[in-house]
């Protein structure tokens, strides 16, 4: 039986690790397991060898990284000066990607027409991308899913294409070879081979390689002959070992997980983690790194009164959530990982898409780290916990998955305490151990003490902690304990129970800053001896205990080390240990929250900005709301960028920089300094306060109240003598749409077969009134919690809705019969049925079933109880797909009501002539109906700040209407009253207008006459920022009466 090092043996055995050079040894597999023994050789079998990869990591320019990457949709956020705003808050969470989806259906509206222009151009990201040095993982579909309508392919090709989407019928691939070839042409100059950030490609996304080898080899086949030299990759929808090997196989596989599921109701209540991750990969591609192209960061929400709101998925998906899933990643030795969503954003216009399980509506803030309004939430403070330590862990990147509490005889590992469960990742190269422990019941809220029995690198076993009593686990919470792990090439920590949030030279020292909670003990051992006659500098704290001098020779070289141990309560920042080489910090959770650690870029090269890559200097700064950037000037002025929380933050400010620095700035201001003197620390810590200066024109910051409404009738269409001459005629008799009409005469009125697929559609069916007509059949498909209102002439019959409960009672087709009042036809002269239907989006492919996405939106049938209709008229948009006006905004942006082929929604129009009206009264003498109400008012937000707006709608969920929220002519929001959740809608600077005049227009759809519709719409200040990106530009082309009918 083997024995393990306890605190009576400690002094005669520990430390072995600390002979000189022993960082450059290769250690022995303690279980010689022959998986791991597998070729490490690289493989770049037709790609650039820039980009490589092994069984272990992906490989930039010949240097391991681990790449840590979030889910970033620059269509949901339709301003390209803020992209730069979430690529730092990404790279100040210490994540160094971002995988982006780009959306065909914007893109490529219509046949032939290819538009990288305005917010559909990826230049702009690609800049803003080597600004922030972070690195673009690029996924352009065809088909994205991304809960995008018809799963992001364009809209056109549902209707005009007979062959089967997602497979390699022709007439599929001559559709999607334009705007793939699009994609080249703006991405193949933008490859980490030219100086650019684009490193990965994938191929589609969520397939069935039994249904899509073939489209998979054509879609490759197109990149292999062209420019792209990047590895091509793929994301399966789980582990179904799709396209790692045969017909279609990509480059690089990797696969989805959302382990929490998307229901947030029960924000509390947690599905375990998934266990098997590592023996899938060693079953399915051990060759390859592993790699996680979407990982659960978050959770999308659905349509209905039940359905819970972002703010409990973020609960679902929040810090203690990402402790435990996210470090079981790492517990399978996965190497690329990507959150979705690291910034979910805004689904605005006709984005979003229905089907039963996945429905979203205008908000995609997806719970995510970064809110839809681009704040902070306090899941950018566990983040940005995980991703400096793998920042700082460059012997992470390379590990060998050893064994964990589930292995027999893995007594390496053993715990002391059968409630936590450890696994041991070690590199193989340098020894550097990593004990990843949680709780064996994952979803456990218990209080869970114990100890770890740990093998060090040279073979020497001990039972951790060795002076404190206990390692915690409070509840759902993971953690990395070390042994082995180098700071630098002069020292190193023996093992470590506290964690590690930032390693790496500091000027002339290594600098380390480990951290655990303040409610736990934590220790740490130290190669170093703790005398003051040395140079060094002792801890003063009484929470802090130091046993020093111990000397061990157990190789034959004695060697001296420091046990350190925190007690529990410890709070705050201390230098425990500095010296002229090394300095070691240890702060509270809380504290080390605040820290970060931004990269100093390098003063030339084409990768300046990217950690390992162009640099690897580095500061901490510790304090404000966020640190965007840093520079040192002359060697002696480090020159920070960043935000405060006006309403909350210290201006307190702490740097540990090289010991050159003497001055700081803020955001250009100066920041006076001063050292810490902390424990007797050296002037490489300094402390000081940000002028309050910086958030004085805070207090002139404030919103309007929105008045001065001016309202009129946007529904002319049912009154007599409307001329619908201009409409198209919905007379096809065949269609690309597999799904049939349920009834009618032949004719063909699905909206997209008329060019008319997306936001509200009218219909207007004519027929010759005889007397005999009572009642029409209708069935209306829009997708599910779509509404439709029916009017036979000038009386209104009734709506149909499309119901939706949070994923439940999902309606997204109705087949109803209006009963005509009596007298309404008009015996022996025209009548006409008019249709307001709302098109929630096409649906995204289901399985195999991919033409799921040529959704029948419209009338799938129509049938008078007597007589026949003798012509149906249709109309959307203006020009539909082919024709729309607002090239800016684009193809999703407007819909066919009255009021937006005139153009009232747009800034510039006057109406001055309307009638006086506010939103809050509704529609005149409570009718059914439509109307727009528009009014504007002015912003004067100073420069500097970063200020979130929304508009939120303060009247209480049940009221039957749906508004359609138009802001300087974007449509940003739809609000329907009577199913909710959505109440509040963020909308960013560059949509409005900070310094100016904004218009807001409301399209108020009343569904039912004779009831309170009494919209109470308020502008809500999200928070006051003082920082920001700098300008940020509008683009909000105004009204113009060209083509408008």
């Amino acid at each position: 039986m083997s024995s393990w090092v306890t605190i009576s043996t400690v002094f005669t055995v520990l430390l072995s690790l600390f002979v000189p050079g022993w960082a450059s040894k290769a250690v022995p597999n303690p279980f010689d397991d022959p998986l791991l023994a597998r070729s490490n050789a690289v493989l770049s079998p037709r790609f650039t060898d820039e980009v490589s990869f092994d069984n272990f990591s992906l490989s930039l320019q010949g240097q391991r990284i681990f790449l840590h990457s979030g889910e970033f949709h620059t269509y949901r956020l339709p301003v390209p000066d803020l992209w730069i705003d979430i690529l730092q808050k990404v790279k100040a969470a210490g994540l160094n990607g971002v995988s982006v989806y780009t959306l065909m259906a914007a893109i490529n509206p219509s046949r032939g027409v290819v538009d990288f222009n305005d917010w559909r151009a990826l230049q702009p990201l690609y800049d803003a991308a080597k600004e922030a040095g972070i690195w673009i993982t690029l996924r352009p579909g065809p088909y994205i899913n991304a809960e995008s309508t018809a799963g992001g392919i364009a809209h056109w090709i549902t209707t005009e294409i007979a062959g089967q989407l997602r497979t390699n019928a022709s007439d599929y691939t001559d559709a999607w070879m334009d705007y793939i070839q699009g994609i080249i042409e703006q991405t193949a100059p933008n490859q980490i081979t030219e100086g650019g950030p684009v490193i990965l490609l994938q191929v589609d996304n969520e397939y069935n390689q039994a249904e899509g080898a073939g489209y998979f080899v054509e879609l490759e086949a197109v990149y292999h002959n062209s420019t792209i030299v990047t590895p091509l990759t793929y994301n399966d929808p789980g582990e179904g070992d799709n396209f790692i090997n045969g017909t279609g196989a990509v480059d690089l596989y990797g696969l989805d997980s959302y382990p929490q599921g998307f229901d947030c109701s029960n924000p509390e209540t947690w599905n375990p983690i998934t266990t098997n991750y590592h023996s899938y990969h060693e079953s399915a591609n051990p060759s390859q790194p592993f790699y996680f192209p979407e990982f659960q960061g978050g959770s999308f929400d659905a349509w209905g009164p039940d359905a819970p709101g972002y703010a409990q998925c973020e609960i679902l998906t929040g810090p203690d959530f990402q402790s435990v899933f996210n470090r079981q990643l790492w517990a399978s030795n996965a190497k690329l990982t990507s959150f979705y969503m690291i910034y979910g954003g805004t689904s605005w216009g006709a984005i979003p898409y229905p089907p039963c399980s996945l429905q979203v509506y205008t908000s995609y803030d997806y719970g995510s780290t970064i809110s839809e309004n681009r704040v902070l939430t306090d899941k950018h403070l566990e983040l940005k916990l995980q991703g400096i330590f793998l920042r700082s862990t460059p012997d992470f990147y390379k590990t060998n998955w050893i064994g964990d509490s589930s292995t027999a005889g893995f007594t390496a590992g053993s715990v002391t305490n059968s409630a936590a469960f450890v696994t041991f990742l070690q590199n193989p190269d340098s020894g550097a151990g990593f004990w990843i422990v949680r709780q064996s019941d994952s979803t456990s809220t218990a209080t869970t003490d114990f100890k770890l029995n740990v093998t060090t690198a040279a073979g020497d076993r001990l039972q951790i902690p060795l002076v404190a009593s206990t390692i915690t686990l409070s509840g759902r919470e993971s953690k990395v304990l070390l042994t082995d792990y180098a700071l630098g090439s002069d020292s190193s920590l023996f093992y470590s129970t506290a964690q590690v949030f930032f390693s790496g030279a500091i000027g002339t020292k290594h600098t380390v800053l480990l951290y655990g909670p303040s409610a736990q003990e934590h220790e740490f051992a130290l190669a170093v001896p703790f005398d003051s006659g040395s140079g060094t500098t002792p801890v003063n704290s009484s929470s802090i205990t130091v046993t020093s001098g111990i000397t061990v020779g157990l190789l034959g070289s004695n060697q001296t080390f420091t046990v350190i141990s925190l007690a529990s309560g410890f709070s705050g920042l201390a230098a425990v240990f500095e010296s002229d080489t090394l300095l070691v910090l240890f702060a509270d959770s809380t504290t080390a929250a605040t820290f970060f650690s931004p990269v100093i870029p390098a003063s030339t090269g084409d990768f300046a900005n990217y950690w390992g890559i162009g640099t690897n200097d580095s500061v901490l700064v510790g304090g404000p709301y966020l640190v965007r950037s840093a520079n040192i000037t002359d060697g002696t002025t480090l020159a920070l960028r960043g935000d405060l929380n006006v309403t909350s933050d210290s201006t307190d400010l702490t740097v540990v920089a090289p010991a050159s620095v003497t001055s700081v700035t803020w955001n250009g201001e100066t920041v006076s300094v001063s050292p810490s003197g902390m424990n007797g620390s050296s002037s490489s810590i300094l402390i000081g306060s940000i002028p309050t200066s910086t958030n004085t024109n805070a207090q002139n910051i404030s919103i309007p109240v929105l008045s001065g409404w001016k309202f009129n009738n946007s529904l002319p269409e049912i009154l007599n003598g409307f001329d619908d001459s201009t409409w198209a005629v919905a007379n096809h008799t065949t269609t690309n749409i597999p799904f049939p009409m349920n009834y009618g005469d032949g004719r063909i009125t699905y909206g997209c077969d008329y060019g008319f697929c997306e936001n509200i559609v009218l219909w207007r069916g004519h027929f010759n009134g005889t007397g005999s007509e009572t009642s029409v059949n209708l069935s209306i498909n829009g997708g599910e919690a779509f509404a439709a209102s029916v009017w036979l002439n000038d009386v209104f019959l009734n709506t149909s809705f499309g119901n939706s409960t949070n994923d439940a009672n999902s309606i997204d087709e109705t087949d109803q019969k209006f009963i005509f009042p009596e007298g309404t036809v008009l015996v022996g002269q025209d009548n006409v049925i008019t249709v307001v239907q709302d098109n929630m989006g096409l649906d995204e492919s289901s399985g195999s079933d991919t033409d799921a996405s040529k959704s029948p939106r419209g009338l799938r049938g129509y049938a008078l109880n007597s007589g026949n209709f003798t012509e149906w008229k249709v109309q959307g948009k203006v020009g539909g797909y082919t024709g729309y006006l607002d090239k800016v905004r684009g193809v999703l942006n407007e819909g066919g009501l009255f009021g937006e082929r005139q153009g009232w929604h747009l800034p510039g129009f006057d109406v001055s002539s309307w009638e006086a009206r506010d939103l809050s009264e509704g529609l005149p003498d409570s009718q059914a109906g439509v109307g727009f109400f528009v009014t504007t008012f002015d912003l004067g937000i100073p420069e500097g700040f970063d200020v979130p707006i929304s508009f939120t709608f303060e009247d209480a969920l049940g009221q039957p209407y749906r508004a359609y929220l138009f802001v300087n002519g974007w449509m940003m929001g739809k609000r329907v009253g009577n199913l909710g959740p959505q109440f509040k809608f963020p909308v960013h600077e560059g949509i409005l207008d900070y310094n100016g005049t904004n218009t807001v227009a409301v399209a108020l759809w009343a569904m039912e006459p004779n009831v309170t519709v009494a919209p109470q719409l308020e502008l809500t200040l999200d928070g006051v920022f003082s920082g920001g990106v700098g300008k940020v530009s509008t683009n909000n082309p105004p009204w113009s009466p060209e083509g408008r009918i």
